[in-house]
């Protein structure tokens, strides 16, 4: 970012990144870890981005452990934010590659819950959200951002 006059001005990035045991008990504290991190940068447990990241997580992390679990792996993950941009980076990795996550449409009326709605709710509560493979392609990435006020 270049200030006045050729000037750099820094950019604050916080992160936080964790692996977890590939296992509802993993899910689970993710989802606390998360709530804990966005409340040490300033987003009270009972705030609605700090709710919203952490809901946002908690799918994330049980579709991870429901449907991208691979013996012997843990999934990944990751908080990022930059100041003054306002935007949470929420990015979920496991090690399943052959499967990416599809968006499907809400059941009709009479029709079988067959689970995949989660991405449902990551879609109405993100701005974006998408998908891709790490480097080498032993990990995949879901990733969202959410717009959260500045702190």
């Amino acid at each position: 970012m270049q200030g006045h006059i050729g000037v750099q001005v820094p950019v604050t990035v916080r992160t936080f990144t964790q692996l977890f045991s590939c296992t509802p008990r993993g899910a689970r504290l993710a989802r606390r870890l998360v709530a804990n991190r966005m409340d040490a940068w300033g987003h009270a447990y009972d705030d609605e981005a700090n709710e919203t990241v952490t809901l946002v997580v908690a799918e994330l992390a049980a579709n991870a452990v429901t449907h991208g679990r691979v013996k012997g792996r843990d999934f990944r993950v990751r908080l990022l934010t930059r100041a003054g941009e306002g935007v949470v980076r929420v990015e979920v990795s496991d090690g399943l590659t052959e499967r990416l996550p599809v968006l499907r449409e809400p059941p009709g009326p009479g029709e079988e819950n067959e689970g995949g709605r989660g991405l449902l709710l990551v879609e109405a509560l993100a701005d974006r959200w998408g998908t891709g493979l790490c480097t080498g392609g032993t990990y995949k990435t879901v990733w969202a951002e959410i717009r959260v006020p500045s702190v």
